[in-house]
């Protein structure tokens, strides 16, 4: 499995610092108005990138990471609301499939989250899942497992959150994973999406992702590197 090219993605600088910090050989690339790291991890290939915040930006930084960096694996460190009781705020959460909570065209017939075509939820590679769960035996940490919503929509609201939870039977919602799962599902490259929670998704909110965006995202990153390790093997 040496011969892997392993894209690790986030959403802002916060995500990915603590992992480019990490890197050896690190060359910068400048391409689709963004910045790609390209770099060695314990001799393990590595392109890392934030995309910026939203689903746009997610699918063109996770289709360039694949068709410009040639990655074939992708890995996606990050923070995350909880909508689950069970989860709190550091709690890691991996998604066992994803879905886009804010794509509606339910006005012809459809269920929310799907258009022609498509699927509602995208399950993550199970390969990297069994991985994930293993880093969390040698590591000692509790890893929850289930279904991450993704809009483009930083939710602060109880109703809205209830409701997410309620339709898509989610644990978690963010604002990309779900985007980056139909381009890697489309161009058949195994993924895997991390998320460390970093708020409750209600009226603290926007308070509490401030506050711990920084250590949530770190013990994201540490995670994801131990995977790249793994993967190494």
């Amino acid at each position: 499995m040496t011969s892997r090219k392993i894209a690790i993605m986030g959403a802002m600088p916060e995500e990915i610092e603590p992992i480019i910090s990490k890197l050896e050989n690190v060359e910068t690339m400048v391409y689709g108005a963004n910045k790609y790291y390209e770099g060695h991890y314990h001799g393990q290939k590595v392109v890392v990138a934030y995309s910026k915040i939203g689903k746009v930006f997610a699918t063109l930084t996770a289709t360039t990471l694949i068709e410009k960096f040639g990655c074939d694996t992708l890995l996606f460190s990050g923070v995350a609301g909880a909508i689950s009781d069970e989860l709190q705020i550091g709690d890691l959460i991996i998604a066992k499939s994803l879905c886009q909570h804010d794509l509606d065209i339910t006005a012809f017939g459809h269920p929310f989250g799907y258009v022609p075509e498509g699927e509602v939820f995208i399950p993550a590679d199970a390969t990297l899942l069994n991985i994930a769960k293993d880093v969390a035996k040698q590591k000692e940490l509790t890893l929850k497992e289930g279904i991450i919503a993704t809009g483009d929509q930083f939710v602060a609201d109880e109703e809205r959150k209830n409701w997410i939870g309620s339709t898509f039977k989610a644990d978690a919602l963010e604002m990309e994973g779900a985007s980056v799962a139909v381009v890697c599902n489309a161009l058949n490259v195994p993924f895997f999406i991390l998320r460390a929670i970093s708020d409750s998704a209600d009226m603290d909110a926007s308070f509490n992702f401030d506050e711990f965006l920084e250590s949530s995202a770190k013990i994201s990153a540490d995670f994801v590197l131990s995977m790249v390790d793994e993967l190494g093997q």
